[in-house]
């Protein structure tokens, strides 16, 4: 299992995976630092709502092909050896993974800029789409998908 970046369906891909792809990519030699970021479910609501679960669906083809993109531009970058993104799809309870990023690069200051950009640039460019399973601060459960612009 090799991919640089992509969507996956729930238990398909893990950290573990994402840890392997790194340590054999191909100029892993190079590296002397990884910084990872992994997004996990909140149990709550910008707003105090308790989040009961998100389900998370993709145009597929299209999120593959913009984590790839965003990958190879950031790949690019002085002192970076490999760029990761992987974006699980499927029903997730709080606490669990939803994504995982990973910047190999020669030091440590190379990767920590490159990991925030790859952060903020899959969040605003892939479509992924996120439904949330909320309890309102009234008690009363809703559903409703949610656009990262409106949080």
């Amino acid at each position: 299992m090799s991919y640089q970046a992509g969507v996956h369906k729930k238990g398909d891909f893990s950290v573990i995976d994402l840890i392997k792809n790194t340590t054999k990519s191909k100029n892993y030699s190079k590296a002397g630092a990884i910084a990872q970021f992994i997004g996990v479910v909140r149990g709550e609501t910008i707003q105090g709502e308790n989040v009961q679960k998100l389900k998370l669906e993709a145009y597929e083809e299209k999120a593959n092909e913009v984590l790839l993109n965003i990958c190879r531009e950031l790949s690019v970058k002085k002192g970076i050896v490999n760029v990761q993104i992987h974006h699980l799809l499927g029903e997730f309870e709080v606490g669990e993974d939803l994504v995982y990023v990973s910047v190999a690069g020669a030091h440590r200051t190379d990767v920590f800029p490159v990991l925030h950009e790859a952060v903020e640039r899959y969040k605003k460019e892939v479509p992924v789409f996120k439904k949330e399973l909320i309890t309102r601060l009234d008690g009363i459960q809703k559903e409703y998908w949610v656009s990262e612009k409106e949080m």
